[in-house]
């Protein structure tokens, strides 16, 4: 079963997964294109190397063995492992790590005098003359402070060596050591890499997109919203609506395109109704005369002729009934406009339709409430409901009773026609309305029926503002529903 999805909602997940798949780019080359070390000494060179002199020239005053404190407080700080060894790697202070060989490879290629960590900061000091080292502290020489950053599996983890000066040797050589930094993280307590401003970053990004896209999105939305509701209404027979078509878009052509099919179509159906009103009332007259001619004969006719005359009475009365129906649709056609609204007495109503259309009242049960109102005109629901009463006694009449009856659904009232018959096809139901439109069983001449008595119920529902709508019960029968709008007021 496949999911549909609002426009909208595609639009906002399309640029959802844009954005993913930026921060996939972006984290792809960052894991696997981009060198680690450098990438580090540009985030974290200067931070690191910040924390390293403030932790050496601490230490460069304590004693040795205050050393461990020293660097615990920093650990404790920043949640990761500092340590310091010597050129040897021999351990001197802080957490006692175990140091993957390729570190200790990479650390001797880059710390050796004159050699480049790469991170913008050379071994030997470009300012003063070559192969001449700087002086560090009262004339003695210092190699500088290079660092490195490397990243290992084998332990996990980050981490960041800075070569140093400790103290100077007799010779004014100066002692160097190697303060290394391990993390598990890559953010290192925000050392390493410091994540609120990409956060934030990223949030501003988000927030600045969001704000682009959606009034685009949003307009596009609403004027497919726009447009679907009215070919909607145009499927359902409503041709008094109209689109936004000031777009200067391709939804502005379809707009206007809407616009000018509605109004085309409205055209084309009130004219029809139009001429089958003045066909329908064309022909009453000669109708007219037709039965009176026929009355008259049958005065002078004998016996033998009296048979053939019944059945041109039949088939005059037959083409009245059908005159009469088309004079009533195309008048509930043409005047939906005319129908006084006003609260109506539903049981008042429904009596008075059982009454015409079934005078022993033995073939329907009404269970109306008594004071049940709904805003409606009186004279086209009393129409309506008389042919769905007329339709049920006639299709299913007698399979069982026919039950009308009604109740209150939040601000609606639903008055209902059920009867125990044998329904109609399911892929008819939604033809059920349309004018000429007959289900195959009540095709026969038998049956009566011209097709309109559905189209009638429709138009003269829609003039009270309401809707009808047909299914099939279960396990059998046949159910149409009349939804009107509910009225306080008294009826008039």
């Amino acid at each position: 079963m496949r999911v549909r999805l609002p426009l909208y909602s595609r639009f906002l997940i399309w640029f959802l997964l844009n954005l993913l798949l930026l921060a996939a780019v972006f984290g792809t080359l960052v894991i696997t294109e981009f060198r680690f070390d450098a990438l580090m000494s540009s985030f974290a060179g200067e931070r690191v190397q910040q924390v390293a002199d403030v932790i050496l020239g601490e230490i460069r005053t304590r004693d040795r063995d205050e050393w461990n404190n020293t660097l615990a407080r920093f650990e404790e700080a920043y949640g990761i492992q500092f340590a310091i060894y010597d050129e040897r790697y021999e351990h001197l202070a802080g957490a006692q790590l175990k140091i993957p060989e390729a570190l200790r490879e990479k650390a001797r290629s880059l710390f050796r005098p004159g050699g480049d960590d790469r991170s913008g900061q050379p071994g030997m000091d470009p300012g003063g003359p070559p192969g001449e080292p700087r002086r560090f502290g009262g004339g003695r020489p210092d190699f500088g402070p290079p660092r490195s950053f490397f990243r290992s599996s084998d332990p996990p983890g980050y981490w960041a060596i800075v070569r140093a000066p400790l103290s100077v040797s007799e010779r004014g050589r100066p002692q160097m050591a190697r303060l290394i930094v391990h993390s598990r993280t890559l953010s290192a307590g925000g050392l390493f890499f410091d994540f609120t401003p990409w956060w934030l970053a990223g949030g501003a990004v988000l927030i600045i997109s969001g704000l682009w896209w959606l009034p685009f999105v949003g307009s596009i939305t609403r004027s497919v919203r726009q447009m679907t509701f009215a070919t909607e209404q145009i499927a359902e027979g409503h041709f008094d609506v109209s689109v936004n078509d000031r777009r200067t878009d391709e939804l502005g052509r379809l707009g206007g395109a809407i616009n000018r099919m509605s109004v085309r179509l409205a055209g084309f159906v009130t004219g029809q109704k139009r001429f089958l009103g003045d066909i329908a009332h064309e022909l009453c007259s000669p109708l007219a005369r037709m039965e009176m001619a026929l009355g008259v004969m049958d005065q002078r006719a004998g016996d033998s002729d009296r048979e053939y005359l019944n059945d041109v009475r039949e088939e005059v009365r037959h083409m009245s009934g059908l005159v009469n129906e088309l004079l009533m649709f195309s008048k509930a056609g043409l005047k939906p406009k005319d129908a006084v609204l006003a609260a109506v007495n539903l049981a008042a109503v429904a009596q008075e339709v059982i009454d015409r259309e079934c005078p022993d009242g033995a073939g329907v049960i009404l269970k109306v409430p008594e004071h049940l109102t709904a805003r409606a005109d009186s004279e086209q629901l009393s129409r309506a409901l008389g042919n769905l009463v007329r339709n049920a006694l006639r299709y299913a009449g007698s399979a069982g009773p026919v039950t009308v009856s009604a109740q209150t659904e939040g601000s609606r009232v639903v008055l209902s026609v059920a009867d125990e018959g044998p329904g109609v096809p399911p892929e008819d139901l939604a033809r059920l309305g349309e004018p000429f439109f007959r289900p195959d069983f009540a095709r026969g001449r038998e049956t009566g029926g011209t097709g309109l008595g559905l189209a009638i119920v429709r138009s003269c529902t829609e003039a009270c503002g309401g809707t009808i709508s047909f299914q099939n019960r279960q396990p059998r029968g046949f159910l149409a529903q009349i939804s009107l709008p509910a009225s306080e007021g008294r009826p008039g």
